[in-house]
């Protein structure tokens, strides 16, 4: 089968299709034969950095559709030639990809494989953040980093439909600031100068619940956009900078909270309760409330463009790669 690996950690050139062995699932496993795998951030610091890659070389790709090619021992409920969903903890970038089967969903009926891998992890998360772990109440206001990305495109939609009061996205250029206000959020703000934006649209109350993926210096000032008893919830450091720490001095005056929320720690440690969130998610999906725009799609051995296109951070959206 085909695959798309890297040997040593770099920019997109280390990606390299190579032939492989066909995986067979082991007990609590499904092997899936892959449709589209959809394209997220974290490939791109596991291939640069080592995040979360255990040893080299390494397949990424954490989240596919396609069809059950077999089942490993143990598992139930799911049947072959099935169309489904997945999370993987990588190798998702492949013909076929095996899975827990605990993070694999059978699709609705009125979902397709393509739009399907947009969302075992972008649907979820984004559920968690506004609902599980953010607990936005309506009439509150809610300010989202990255809102022109999969996750932000999402959780604006969800808090819109959530009956906050206002809902506000940051993003790096004019264009992403458009693409956000089409997809739920009542204004965008620029990266530079968000946090004076927030004050202003606020009247200086600030908001009551910020969504942070990049740490460092903007999650410090996401801290100081909140409104007294505003909520901050981290769920990335795409910036690279040293891990953030918040004590007394910053919480303490104005009963500020911060939480913490991954994705893939969640399927790792408690996976039964990510199937519970997946499935409410999945429910929004089918009654069309949620939309997650396609906005580019590469094929397998294109995966280097795919990468490419998310770090020049121009794109918006869901990329996806076409396998099958």
């Amino acid at each position: 089968m085909r695959a798309i690996r890297f040997d040593e950690f770099g920019g997109p050139e280390v990606l390299r299709l190579v032939e492989s062995e066909v995986p067979a699932p082991g007990p609590g496993e499904v092997s899936i034969d892959v449709a589209y795998v959809g394209v997220n951030f974290a490939d791109l610091k596991a291939r640069s950095v080592g995040y979360r890659v255990e040893a080299l070389p390494f397949v990424p790709g954490l989240e596919l559709s396609g069809r059950v090619r077999a089942l490993g021992a143990g598992v139930e409920g799911l049947a072959v030639g099935q169309e489904v969903a997945a999370m993987t903890e990588g190798g998702a970038y492949a013909d076929v990809a095996l899975a827990p089967a605990v993070t694999v969903f059978p699709l609705p009926a009125g979902v397709s494989l393509r739009t399907a891998a947009t969302l075992p992890t972008v649907l979820p998360t984004a559920h968690a953040l506004i609902h599980e772990v953010g607990r936005l109440q309506a009439g509150e206001s809610v300010l989202v980093q990255g809102a022109a990305g999969g996750v932000g495109t999402v959780a604006g939609q969800l808090a819109r439909l959530a009956g906050a009061g206002a809902v506000y996205g940051v993003v790096s250029s004019g264009a992403k600031a458009d693409y956000a206000r089409k997809h739920g959020y009542d204004d965008a703000f620029l990266t530079d100068t968000f946090d004076a934006d927030v004050l202003r649209a606020t009247g200086g109350r600030g908001v009551d619940l910020v969504l942070d993926p990049v740490g460092g210096e903007t999650l410090r000032r996401g801290l100081e956009s909140l409104a007294l008893f505003g909520r901050l919830v981290s769920y990335g450091n795409a910036s690279g900078e040293a891990a953030w720490k918040v004590g007394q001095d910053e919480l303490y005056g104005r009963g500020r909270s911060v939480s913490g929320f991954s994705i893939l720690g969640l399927a790792a440690g408690d996976p039964e309760a990510l199937r519970v969130i997946a499935d409410r998610a999945l429910r929004l999906a089918t009654s069309g409330a949620v939309e997650l725009p396609v906005t580019a799609e590469y094929a397998l051995e294109e995966a280097a463009g795919a990468h490419e296109l998310m770090e020049s951070r121009t794109s918006t959206g869901k990329l996806l790669l076409r396998v099958s």
